[in-house]
């Protein structure tokens, strides 16, 4: 909310005190757009790409990208040829922020609900169901919305009010900063980790609020951990939600039998062995910060970035012994200018770091992880590692970064926003 305030008649004697002003106060606020759900249900199909605006998360399966264009939809992008990726088709989703692909099914919201979408054909979808009203996700701050639809997109409204108040300027200002007249959405839910399925390999990356695992889709929100049977690929079954305390959830990992849930205030580990009631192991508490974690046998991989959304101060990597899922330790910290997403290949991490773009570690050795190569100046929001090849998301668009030859790594396409090819 941005209000800017124009004196009217004693501008001069407000300082000293004039008491009747008539002040103008204008608002900058946002309207809501609603649309039935039938509505919003009708506007799902494929269609020719467009132009790419405000990427999100990402799902790399058989060839393609598909990347989240944030509460629009799905773009398809055949990445075969690295060095010239081509944007093929949009899969328009309203209100999309979070993605899974197993086999053929692609899962997404829709808003507050759950759709199941056949993309054997990427550029010709089939919706194939809708569980409604499984993502009670979004929320408005001080705003009263009709849940009987759905708030489909926002209206800039620019208004003046005049009045008179009985203070001085600064009483004025500071009156007004507490009238929040409308706040924001939130959206609370991104895409699957890795999945093996029985057409190939799905990889998403980090910043994951889906996850596929046992036949199972597991979604995190906010504060709590949803399950979903996929033993009907074509149509999922919502079995329940499980409540997280402390909330703040960011996003989730999968491992083996293991869920490895990122939050804001740590990082808490889940045993999925009976895959319909996940059972609670343990919990590392780190500084209050933004929070997606990764891992393999022996360690998990959490990056800390403050001065955000997430509040705190901490820019970090923290390695963990997780050796011992009950009770999982710290092996070190290593400082880095802005961490986000991150992607594990063998003995190499590699790290969206602010504008330093994406760098390469070398975690042989947890106890003396060395930075082996930095690519680029982007900044980087997310990754995923793919037979040698880095598969970037960034503020300004897509990259692709050919690691297979660690000191030779290097940008060799990239496909930027309001580009085609």
């Amino acid at each position: 909310m941005k209000y800017v305030y124009v004196l009217l008649g004693c501008a001069l004697l407000v300082v000293s005190g004039c008491m009747k002003d008539v002040v103008k106060e204008q608002y900058t606020f946002y309207r809501p757009v609603y649309a039935t759900r039938n509505e919003v249900k009708a506007n799902i199909s494929s269609s020719a790409p467009v132009l790419i605006q405000q990427p999100g998360k990402i799902v790399v399966k058989d060839g393609y990208v598909f990347l989240n264009e944030i509460d629009k939809g799905i773009h398809v992008i055949d990445m075969t040829n690295p060095v010239a990726p081509v944007n093929t088709a949009f899969i328009a989703i309203p209100g999309c922020v979070d993605i899974a692909i197993n086999g053929k099914y692609l899962y997404a919201d829709c808003y507050t609900d759950l759709v199941t979408l056949d993309i054997a054909d990427p550029k010709q979808v089939v919706v194939k169901q809708f569980l409604n009203g499984v993502f009670p996700h979004r929320y408005y701050q001080n705003f009263r919305a009709d849940t009987t639809k759905v708030i489909q997109t926002w209206v800039k409204v620019d208004t003046v009010v005049e009045k008179r108040f009985t203070g001085t300027l600064t009483h004025a200002l500071a009156k007004a900063d507490s009238r929040v007249f409308m706040s924001w959405s939130s959206s609370s839910f991104a895409q699957s980790a890795s999945a093996v399925s029985a057409s190939g390999i799905s990889i998403a990356g980090s910043l994951a609020r889906f996850a596929l695992l046992n036949n199972r889709m597991y979604t995190v929100s906010e504060d709590d951990l949803k399950i979903f049977n996929l033993t009907q690929p074509a149509a999922p079954l919502y079995v329940s939600s499980l409540a997280i305390q402390q909330g703040n959830i960011e996003t989730i990992f999968p491992y083996k039998q293991t869920l490895f849930i990122g939050s804001r205030v740590g990082m808490f580990v889940y045993n999925a062995s009976n895959p319909d009631q996940p059972q609670k192991l343990s919990q590392f508490t780190h500084a209050r910060s933004c929070d997606p974690v990764i891992a393999d046998d022996r360690y998990a991989y959490v990056t800390l970035s403050g001065g955000s959304a997430c509040g705190g101060f901490s820019n970090q990597l923290d390695i963990i012994d997780i050796t011992n899922l009950a009770s999982p330790s710290l092996i070190k910290t290593y400082n880095l200018s802005s961490p986000k997403g991150l992607s594990k290949d063998g003995n190499l991490l590699l790290v969206c770091d602010g504008k330093s773009g994406l760098k390469l570690l070398d975690i042989s050795h947890p106890q003396s992880v060395v930075t082996v190569k930095q690519v680029g100046n982007f900044e980087g929001t997310d990754v995923i590692a793919f037979q040698g090849m880095a598969i970037v998301t960034a503020k300004d668009g897509l990259y692709f970064i050919d690691y297979s030859q660690v000191s030779d790594a290097r940008i060799i396409g990239k496909l930027l926003i309001n580009q085609t090819r």
